[in-house]
């Protein structure tokens, strides 16, 4: 059995902020903004009412500049922030996930199997301005896994995305003729289903931040904790690009270590005796 791990959400490469982690470890999901404007999503930075505020993801910003525009025509900021559309990728309502990262992360989640889990890390940050860290914010079970490659008859990639209308990477393929936005690129969509979804509170902190030895910068790394109690196999320790971490552990064995995803409490962030939070 497998677990992967994926690095999701906003942070400061592209929405410029990152969650928030409140004083009573509530937390806040935020997508990042999509990559174009030619997609059939329909949450926008202006309509994603964050879960324990009055906010919007668009208040915790000012600009944004997200690919193609980066490098290209503009800045996206004031009232176009708001209607800048979300890439919602993981979807935790439907359990669905897309990606295309080459950094380990297609390798490992196209080789899934039906019950294996995807657990999904982000960079959260308190309100008092304590430094962020990386944490754990929810999971899904694996259901189906399937790939699009650069070669793939298009009868056969219609279908993949046909199956999977929630995913973010088939909603942009939707407003361009069925085409992927990145067609040089396998895409490996991953179809979850129950036990799953985001934690209510209390995410569990995976990161530490020091400097190593012979290093003049200090830097993310996994907890130490966390890579001995989790079977972490694959992934390295440097936590600042968001790798993907292969554990070899099984369903099971993963619930049990994260507990509870709602009602959770403070011992539900303990790692081998330490407290994550």
């Amino acid at each position: 059995m497998t677990v992967v791990l994926a690095g999701i959400g906003a942070d400061s490469t592209n929405l410029g902020a990152l969650g928030p982690l409140y004083d009573d470890n509530r937390f806040e999901y935020v997508p990042i903004p999509e990559k174009t404007r030619n997609t059939s999503e329909t949450a926008t930075l202006g309509s994603w009412t964050l879960r324990y505020d009055d906010r919007v993801a668009a208040d915790l910003t000012t600009r944004i500049e997200p690919q193609p525009i980066r490098n290209g025509v503009d800045t996206v900021s004031g009232d176009a922030l708001a209607e800048w559309p979300l890439h919602r990728d993981p979807n935790f309502e439907a359990l669905t996930y897309g990606e295309h990262r080459s950094n380990g992360y297609v390798s490992r989640l196209r080789s899934l199997e039906p019950g294996d889990l995807v657990g999904f890390y982000a960079g959260l940050r308190r309100p008092g301005g304590d430094r962020a860290h990386r944490y754990l914010i929810g999971y899904f079970t694996v259901d189906s896994v399937a790939v699009i490659t650069p070669e793939m008859r298009e009868t056969d990639r219609e279908a993949i995305l046909a199956a999977n209308p929630e995913n973010a990477h088939a909603k942009r393929a939707r407003e361009r003729d069925g085409e992927l936005y990145r067609q040089d690129k396998p895409v490996v969509i991953v179809a979850g289903r129950e036990p799953g979804g985001l934690f209510d509170r209390y995410p569990i902190r995976l990161s530490d931040y020091y400097v190593k030895p012979d290093n003049v910068q200090a830097q993310y790394y996994l907890r130490e904790e966390i890579e001995a109690e989790w079977n972490v196999r694959a992934g390295g320790q440097n936590m600042l690009f968001k790798p993907a971490y292969r554990c070899d552990l099984s369903s099971e064995a993963f619930r049990q270590l994260v507990g509870p995803r709602t009602d959770r409490t403070p011992a539900d962030t303990v790692v081998d005796g330490s407290t994550g939070t």
